[in-house]
């Protein structure tokens, strides 16, 4: 039963909730839910403050303190416009950028107005554009901040709310143009706590600037500049965006640089904030390519197919395979992240190669032997960015840094530009993407890759599970014994600490000296516990044999991964 006292108590703070809400649809839908009592809805909804992390913000779009609407904005607008007076930065600019989800735009109008009416200087970028585009925008027009609203590849009913900081911080030089890390999300986050009422945040009416198409102009101009003079670009791609905002940048881009047109995906290609045709707008999530795979099919002479994620932050690549259901393969994020790698040291390119704790193996094996430096972070790209003399980033989960000197973010337009370059490339010598994947199997030995995913409803299920593997380690996994287990909470290799653990394996399997490596953590956007997994087999074997070992190798140890967390 319920107390009468704290039924009260919610009902009190919804009706405070409800009179200062600005927004007429998050009011009705207050408004109702109090008329009927909805004491469990009602409980949902402001069960806390939507918490302000090194993501930013991210949630589903509803009244209340735990979703995402424009009271919740508003005040984290004002959360960091506090923590830009407190750094000296109070009359500074401020881009903003915004896709084209639900509210988005009404949500980059609030931050625009609370950014004005606290004395800076802000920006709003045209329409709904890429990510990418605002992280650009940082650096080009020397701001000292910016603001992306977003969910990236989160479901329909979600928003978001990125920052970046255009100076260094916490140090000065470190991270400038990356997303925030700590302590800034704590001291936003403070800021925002400090907030009583709605009232007492000024907002401007007007005075803030909307960006022209210039912005734009410069930014494909130099995502132009990550191809090398002179090389061949032949190769003709299907593109789709999943329907969000990676179109048009992707369509100029490409013409700009001489390729031939790309084939869109017509149901995917225009921005639409319900994602009627996916289940989950991320390339990564099944069935989500089945419509670029038919439009592949239906077009002759098509080299590749590159999607991006509804913001354009990340790409994917399918490659043609006739042994495929399909008739088209996806490339793991870490066969591409190998692709690019081998591509830009082809080119000579220098500087250190970063990647995530969670990407594959292969592209430290990579970086030795080309001689370059290489380096590991924590998971995501506010980490990988700020990696001092970065040349090049990657992560698993489909994110490329291809030109960290114009954008300090992965960026999915860039990445495109570049897999297709090295397409053509190879186009041109009579090969393909998948006969470059054969040579690194070849010379430097398989890494192959996977994924364990568990999305859960209950979120306690997930500190459990990583609470198992602590307290009852795997003594073996895959038949392979662990020979080190690493508590990601603990420092490590000079990493900060976090929420994960990590175990190595390395033995015999049916004679050939094998390595794995398996990594554990909750995810930081989604209510999912990940677990990443690699094996690693001997250069010089047949490719066909090597992969079908490592699948089968694969697949053991999902099995027993996830039979250790209790999956």
């Amino acid at each position: 039963m319920v107390d009468k006292d704290d039924a009260q108590d919610l009902i009190d703070r919804a009706r405070r909730w409800l009179a200062e809400d600005p927004d007429p649809d998050t009011r009705a839908e207050l408004a109702a839910l109090l008329e009927a009592e909805d004491l469990d809805a009602l409980r949902d909804r402001f069960a806390g403050l939507l918490r302000f992390g090194t993501a930013g913000l991210r949630g589903e779009l509803g009244a209340g303190s735990s979703r995402m609407n424009r009271a919740v904005v508003i005040r984290a607008a004002a959360g960091l416009a506090a923590f830009l007076r407190e750094h000296g930065k109070g009359d500074g600019l401020v881009v903003v950028g915004y896709d084209a989800r639900h509210k988005s735009a009404d949500f980059a109008r609030d931050t625009a107005a609370v950014l004005t009416g606290a004395g800076l200087r802000a920006a709003v970028l045209p329409r709904p554009l890429p990510t990418p585009v605002l992280a650009f925008a940082i650096g080009h027009l020397g701001a000292v901040a910016g603001v992306e609203v977003t969910a990236s590849h989160n479901p329909p009913r979600d928003n978001g709310y990125k920052v970046y900081l255009g100076f260094g911080y916490p140090e000065p030089g470190e991270g400038a143009g990356s997303q925030i890390v700590a302590p800034a999300d704590a001291e936003i986050a403070a800021g925002i706590e400090a907030i009583d009422a709605l009232a007492q945040v000024p907002r401007a009416e007007d005075g803030w600037t909307v960006l022209g198409d210039d912005v734009l102009e410069a930014y494909v101009e130099r995502a132009v500049s990550v191809l090398a003079p002179g090389s061949p670009r032949t190769a003709r791609i299907v593109h789709t965006a999943l329907h969000g905002v990676g179109t048009e940048t992707v369509t100029a881009a490409f013409a700009r640089a001489g390729f031939p047109a790309p084939v869109p995906v017509a149901e995917q290609a225009a921005p639409d904030p319900d994602f009627p045709t996916v289940a989950f707008p991320n390339p990564e999530e099944p069935g989500a390519m089945d419509l670029a795979f038919a439009t592949a099919r239906a077009h002759e002479g098509v080299d590749l197919i590159v999607a991006n994620d509804p913001d354009a932050d990340r790409c994917a690549v399918a490659v043609p395979d006739a042994s495929a259901t399909a008739g088209w393969r996806m490339l793991t994020g870490d066969e591409t992240g190998a692709l690019l790698a081998t591509h830009l040291l082809r080119r000579g390119e220098r500087g250190v190669f970063a990647e995530s704790i969670v990407s594959s193996t292969l592209l430290g094996t990579l970086a030795r032997a080309a001689g370059v430096p290489h380096e590991e972070t924590l998971t995501g790209f506010k980490w990988i960015s700020r990696v001092p003399g970065l040349r090049y980033g990657y992560e698993e989960a489909l994110g490329y840094c291809v030109d960290p000197g114009g954008v300090r973010d992965k960026d999915g337009i860039t990445a495109a530009l570049l897999i297709t370059e090295y397409a053509s490339v190879l186009k041109e010598e009579g090969r393909t993407l998948s006969d470059a994947l054969d040579d690194l199997a070849h010379e430097h030995g398989l890494h192959a890759t996977a994924q364990l995913s568990a999305r859960v409803a209950d979120l306690s299920l997930i500190p459990a599970a990583m609470d198992r593997l602590r307290t009852g380690p795997p003594a073996r996994l895959a038949g392979l014994p662990v020979t080190s287990a690493d508590d990601l909470n603990l420092p490590k290799d000079g990493l900060p600490p976090t929420d994960g653990l990590r175990y190595v394996l390395e033995g015999d399997v049916d004679g050939l000296a094998t390595r794995g490596r398996v990594v554990v953590r909750p995810s930081g956007t989604e209510p999912k516990l990940k677990c990443y997994l690699e094996i690693v087999l001997p250069a010089g074997l047949p490719v066909a044999e090597a992969r079908e070992r490592a699948a089968a190798l694969l697949t053991e140890l999902k099995r027993d991964v996830g039979a250790a967390a209790g999956l």
